[in-house]
C-alpha cells in the first residue's frame, strides 16, 4: 500500500506542482512549455540518461505539499 500511495499520489501531486510552476514561469520568460506527461514522465527523448530523477523529484515535491500545503488546511477545514 505504502509503495503504491508512494509512486501514483505523491508522483501525481509532484507532477502537478511542477506542471504548475514551470507552466507560469515559462510563460512569463516565454520559454516553450513541456506537457504535464513530461513533467511525470520525463522527457520524450529516446536517448535520455535520468530515468528515476524525474520520478524521485516528484515524490519528494509531492511529500513536501501534502505535509507543508494540503494536511495543514485540512486540519483547518476539520477544526
Amino acid at each position: 500500500m505504502g509503495s503504491w500511495f508512494a509512486r501514483v499520489i505523491l508522483n501525481s501531486l509532484g507532477a502537478s506542482a511542477r506542471w504548475l510552476w514551470g507552466s507560469i514561469w515559462r510563460t512569463i520568460f516565454k520559454k516553450p512549455k513541456f506537457t504535464w506527461n513530461q513533467y511525470l514522465y520525463g522527457p520524450e527523448n529516446s536517448d535520455y540518461y535520468d530515468n528515476m530523477g524525474h520520478g524521485f523529484n516528484n515524490i519528494l515535491i509531492g511529500m513536501i505539499l501534502l505535509i507543508f500545503v494540503i494536511i495543514p488546511i485540512v486540519e483547518l477545514i476539520i477544526d
